[in-house]
């Protein structure tokens, strides 16, 4: 985390939030302030370590460490989940179609998986929900992430015996589009129109429109092609689970509280945090040239409707009509099918394009 950055949520937290303020005992001798109060929570959260490791550095013993966690998440998720984890707006759309056009899959918005955070103070009569044959009871994750790491949905809680689809049960992920309060889709696949857009996923998913697969067992080079260009663009989510762990290892380490609550504060809390820096250091690594999509060009065969309105009343008949859109096998096949051909043609102009460079160098 760069400095600016961390000075920003010192100066609102101190601020905003009675706790981070510097206080004066009853002799005037001035208490903690916000920055070491911070710091002490940073690197509780960065480095995973016990809870009166910063005694000699920052002077706090372990239950004002403690207090000074359990504020700061709680403060981090109130202050900024609206901004830092929330669900993609009509513009974010638009940016995520771009990019998912631009790496050859059309609707694409990111990819979906799971995580697994061990619990080791697990309460005995939990652990048997919580455990996996032999293993240690773990917390499982649900979280859509981009191609720059930004995780747009995460929920945290289900036990860890839960498989994939058991929590896709559970998660809230398609929440918005059952209810009609997300934005409308278009996009155009093989001469098709599709409207609602799309993650990748591994094998273990079900077979819905809104997801699409690798080929297990992939026969033919086009089959093999396709399987390993979803493969690679699929581990996003992934990637974006391994730098949480690395940014923050208390998630990386087993979770050391008895509160499932706050667990799951911590989770969310370093989530946020998460997005934060990929905002702040967004344009140093990605690989994309967005200029266009920034200048409102560029946008190709797929868009959101800005029109859409959102405040649609819903009824059951229309919440199970479009939970059937989003559950069909056969819109999944024919999409899975068009999205396949349209990634092949896109690397075959690719090919097309670097020969006529390579020949123009080497002739003209």
């Amino acid at each position: 985390m760069n400095k600016p950055l961390f000075m920003r949520i010192v100066d609102r937290l101190s601020n905003e939030v009675q706790f981070f303020r510097q206080k004066q005992d009853v002799t005037e001798r001035l208490g903690l302030s916000a920055l070491q109060k911070c710091t002490t929570a940073i690197r509780v959260l960065a480095y995973g370590s016990a809870l009166d490791a910063v005694d000699e550095y920052l002077r706090l013993g372990a239950t004002t460490s403690r207090l000074c966690v359990e504020n700061f998440v709680e403060a981090i998720i109130n202050l900024f989940s609206d901004e830092y984890l929330r669900r993609p707006t009509p513009a974010d759309l638009q940016r995520l179609l771009h990019i998912g056009e631009l790496r050859g899959f059309l609707g694409m918005i990111g990819s979906i998986d799971c995580m697994h955070w061990e619990w080791k103070n697990c309460h005995t009569a939990w652990k048997g929900q919580y455990s996996r044959g032999s293993g240690n009871p773990t917390i499982v994750l649900d979280a859509v992430a981009s191609y720059d790491l930004w995780i747009w949905h995460a929920f945290f809680g289900p036990p860890g015996t839960l498989n994939d689809i058991s929590v896709l049960d559970r998660s809230p992920v398609f929440d918005d589009i059952i209810n009609s309060r997300a934005p409308q889709v278009h996009f155009s696949v093989n001469v098709r129109e599709y409207h609602l857009a799309y993650y990748l996923t591994d094998g273990i998913y079900p077979k819905w429109i809104t997801f699409i697969q690798s080929i297990p067992i992939s026969k033919g080079s086009k089959a093999v092609l396709f399987a390993q260009l979803q493969e690679a663009v699929r581990k996003d989510v992934e990637r974006a689970f391994g730098v949480l762990q690395a940014r923050f290892a208390i998630v990386k380490n087993p979770a050391l509280s008895l509160d499932k609550v706050k667990i799951g504060k911590i989770m969310r809390a370093c989530s946020i945090l998460h997005n934060m820096i990929v905002e702040d250091k967004r344009d140093e690594y990605t690989q994309y040239d967005i200029s266009d999509f920034q200048q409102g060009e560029g946008s190709g065969s797929s868009h959101v409707d800005h029109t859409y309105s959102t405040d649609i009343p819903t009824n059951i008949a229309n919440q199970m009509g479009v939970r059937t859109r989003i559950c069909d096998r056969q819109a999944h096949q024919q999409l899975s099918f068009d999205a396949s051909l349209k990634l092949l043609s896109f690397i075959l102009l690719i090919f097309v394009f670097m020969f006529s460079c390579l020949y123009f160098k080497i002739y003209v």
